[in-house]
């Protein structure tokens, strides 16, 4: 987590935010987030990767409202899973699209691999795996935090397969290392990870998603996600996020933006600062990273075909912080 040590976040949840449960009352879930209720039936695909045979969770929404004939597909943050696009998937499916929503390999309610070697180029081929055994062969894509950083992998490896673009606050718009951000190796990154609870993602998302205004709705998410680090598959767990935090630290995307081909949407909150590994540089490099408001403006400028849709108000997660704004854009979006 960027910025704070884990025990100045916790203390910064406790003291700025309200207490949150104890650890008795912090539910555990289970390595691939048994207990954890999503708000459709989750349903499982098995592939064989890297010598292993893996399952990825998903869920297959079809349409409530007039079916329009379009798939959108929906990829989660690192910080998050498919379940967090509930309110999206709602409306969407509202809107007559069938939503299909992965959680990718090592994260959620998919497996957790212990060798495994990650990349957005990998996740790309499993998420491409999934979709062709729905016999979807082209579909919207829509990625927020990493999941915006997978889509734009996915639309760099399968242009044919993506039909629109849709990306929100998507990490990898600047190349850290590049900036001057120090490497970390899986072992730090596995031990930092390790003392991740549900105090220090709540000061982490609070300060730099939300901008230091915290709603009680989006507790449900904290304790989703604390709930994988509290049980008893924790050190699965915390090493598969070790991994994907070196993954996207050194696989940015930014070099090859003006490769994209299909037509794209940014949705920029422009008070988030989210900048992965940035604690770990000098002060005066910690300044200028995570600066959405530019690194918007300098993306659409950079991708052919691309569209702005800023939202200086909003921090790193406007589809929750500001449902209702997100949702209409979204959809004028779409019908654009």
């Amino acid at each position: 987590m960027r910025g704070m040590t884990p025990a100045a976040l916790a203390l910064a949840a406790m003291v700025g935010l309200g207490a949150l449960p104890s650890v008795a009352q912090q539910p555990a879930y289970g390595p691939q987030l048994e207990g954890f209720e999503y708000p459709h039936p989750l349903k499982r695909f098995a592939l064989d990767s890297q010598g292993q045979g893996l399952s990825m969770g998903y869920m297959d929404v079809a349409p409530t409202g007039t079916p329009n004939g379009r798939t959108i597909v929906l990829l989660h943050g690192k910080n998050f899973c498919a379940a967090t696009w509930e309110a999206t998937i709602a409306v969407l499916s509202r809107a007559g699209y069938r939503v299909v929503a992965p959680d990718q390999v090592g994260f959620c309610t998919s497996a957790k691999p212990k060798g495994y070697q990650f990349s957005l180029a990998q996740l790309a081929a499993n998420t491409r795996a999934l979709l062709a055994s729905l016999g979807l062969e082209r579909t919207l894509v829509m990625g927020h935090s990493m999941g915006g950083m997978l889509a734009m992998r996915y639309a760099l490896q399968y242009p044919d397969a993506v039909e629109r673009l849709l990306l929100v606050n998507p990490i990898g718009l600047e190349d850290w290392q590049a900036e001057g951000v120090p490497y970390a190796t899986l072992d730090q990154l596995y031990q930092q990870e390790l003392k991740t609870d549900a105090a220090s993602i709540k000061a982490y998302q609070s300060r730099f998603y939300y901008d230091g205004q915290w709603k009680p709705e989006y507790d449900r998410w904290v304790t989703m996600a604390a709930g994988l680090y509290a049980g008893p598959g924790k050190q699965a767990v915390a090493w598969n996020q070790a991994q994907t935090s070196e993954m996207i630290f050194t696989q940015p995307v930014v070099h090859e933006l003006g490769r994209l081909k299909p037509p794209t949407t940014l949705f920029i909150g422009g008070k988030d600062r989210t900048a992965p590994g940035a604690n770990r540089a000098a002060k005066e490099v910690q300044a200028r990273l995570g600066d959405y408001p530019e690194l918007g403006r300098r993306a659409a400028g950079r991708i052919p075909n691309a569209t702005l849709v800023p939202f200086p108000d909003l921090g790193h997660s406007p589809q929750v912080e500001a449902p209702d704004r997100f949702h209409g854009e979204l959809l004028e979006a779409l019908g654009r």
